[in-house]
């Protein structure tokens, strides 16, 4: 049986082909806030490092991410930590 992450792996990486791809669960760290259940798998850090993010704003990246990952939210996906990056940015994040 998959995890949620590796669900949101799959999904991210089918719809954005990125270099780079790091999917960690925070739920635990998030124990009583509004959206976390007993099970776990609600709260979620994402880096993502594509060169499809060329030109987009940090809204549209956001955007993008959560629109890809639209069934999750639907089936119990709470909140995402993004650091949404181009390659250029993630070489000189500076």
């Amino acid at each position: 049986m998959q995890t949620r992450a590796d669900r949101i792996e799959a999904h991210l990486r089918a719809a954005f082909a990125p270099e780079i791809l790091a999917v960690s669960d925070d739920s635990a760290r998030h124990v009583g806030h509004a959206g976390a259940r007993p099970e776990g798998e609600t709260h979620y850090h994402i880096l993502m490092v594509t060169g499809g993010f060329r030109g987009q704003s940090r809204i549209a990246r956001s955007r993008a991410v959560h629109a890809a990952l639209a069934a999750e939210f639907s089936n119990g996906l709470h909140a995402l930590a993004l650091t949404l990056r181009t390659p250029e940015e993630h070489a000189n994040p500076g």
